[in-house]
């Protein structure tokens, strides 16, 4: 019989703060994190856009000291401070009668494209001598968990996720796996991200992916809204403590939220466009509430991939009807994405434990920017304000690039 798996420990960094207590607090007050880019300037680069969810005032010496941290892209930097305060949170000590019984799992969407750029430009400069020896083990993505690893002493299962923008809820899919399945006690899983930079912003620009709405950043990222114009980039991570309920129990852990539920599909149908009606979102979906062994009319929230485009919007709210009846009617859908952008490869970890921190504090956390939702759009999105709410049951969704998708299904403990 597959064991139960809690969450015990949350780390959080995002545009709305270096840890998890900060960002909770921004989301459920509706604030925003996204400002005018400042890693470079984008207005003179001649960017379609020139805002983004940078994470303002990070030091990663708490987590990591200087010699290490030169050795590491941002996004590593990211993910081990994210995975040092959800191990701290957690009360878990790692040691030599547990090592081999945590593991993890940190991915990432794109890795260390900041890192990769600059090699490029230092290259060009000055030739193959300007090329650091530690630029590859800076860029690859699996060295945030090998990282991890290294810095905590965890010896169980180390891989890493890259699923695009459903990366960092594959990754915490794949660790309840794995504890379920008895290969390990505790896992440290989530995403991280940091690509602001010119061939990430320039990119996703290109592509005619992002939002443009410069004159008004905080105002840019508005899921369902009928003026939303494409996606706000983001970065940061999060990462969860992921638990045996009798690991937890027996060592007294606070108990955030059950995972009980992890489901897969694909859409085969378009590199970047959703399959028409939500319909592999809404196998995922299924999937998910069909692992936790659950109805979908048991499902109160869904915390959703919202990611404020014309298509992939309406593609979920459609995915969700498919999938709950009548019932969706009574489900409330919220986008964190409004708030913070999208995180991409880190979304999924960063919303996955917002989820469970929903659950934990009784609280829907709202969708901002919310004024005229589009057509189609007709759910219950809990707009521009937070609310109570007494969830036992919710849903996590993350769709990447490719046609992958990736749904988590919490509850109550």
């Amino acid at each position: 019989m597959a064991r139960r798996v809690v969450i015990t420990g949350v780390g959080l960094l995002t545009p709305l703060g270096l840890d998890a207590a900060s960002t909770w607090e921004g989301v459920v007050a509706g604030k925003s994190g996204i400002a005018r880019i400042t890693r470079f300037d984008a207005e003179a680069a001649g960017m379609a856009c020139t805002i983004a969810g940078e994470v303002k005032g990070f030091d990663p010496e708490p987590y990591i000291n200087r010699k290490d941290a030169r050795k590491m892209d941002t996004f590593i930097q990211y993910g081990v401070a994210a995975a040092s305060m959800a191990l701290a949170d957690s009360g878990l000590e790692i040691d030599g009668g547990n090592a081999d019984r945590v593991g993890v799992i940190i991915g990432s969407g794109i890795g260390g494209l900041p890192s990769i750029e600059a090699t490029m430009l230092a290259y060009q400069k000055g030739g193959a001598r300007k090329i650091s020896p530690f630029f590859i083990p800076r860029t690859i993505i699996n060295m945030t968990s090998g990282w991890v690893s290294m810095l905590t002493g965890a010896k169980g299962p180390n891989s890493a996720t890259v699923t695009a923008c459903a990366t960092g809820t594959h990754a915490i899919g794949e660790a309840w796996r794995l504890i379920a399945g008895g290969e390990a006690d505790a896992m440290l899983a989530g995403g991280s991200e940091a690509c602001i930079c010119v061939l990430g912003v320039g990119g996703f620009a290109a592509s005619k992916a992002l939002s443009t709405r410069n004159d008004d950043p905080q105002a840019a990222s508005r899921p369902w809204d009928q003026s939303r114009d494409g996606f706000v980039m983001g970065e940061g991570a999060g990462v969860m403590m992921l638990e045996s309920l009798e690991s937890a129990k027996a060592r007294g852990a606070t108990i955030y939220a059950e995972l009980v539920g992890y489901g897969m599909s694909g859409d085969a149908y378009h590199i970047t466009a959703p399959s028409p009606g939500g319909e592999g979102g809404a196998r995922c979906m299924e999937a998910a509430l069909k692992s936790a062994g659950l109805a979908a009319d048991s499902v109160d929230y869904v915390n959703a991939h919202g990611t404020s485009t014309p298509a992939g919007d309406l593609a979920e709210t459609s995915g969700i009807k498919r999938v709950f009846g009548d019932h969706a009617r009574k489900i409330m859908v919220t986008s964190n994405k409004s708030m913070i952008g999208h995180l991409l490869g880190a979304a999924g970890g960063v919303e996955g434990a917002l989820t469970a921190l929903s659950i934990y504090h009784g609280v829907a956390t709202p969708t901002i920017n919310l004024e005229n939702p589009g057509e189609g759009c007709d759910l219950d999105y809990v707009a521009n304000a937070a609310r109570d709410a007494d969830i036992q049951v919710a849903v996590s969704n993350s769709f990447g690039f490719g046609g992958t998708n990736a749904s988590l299904v919490f509850k109550k403990i």
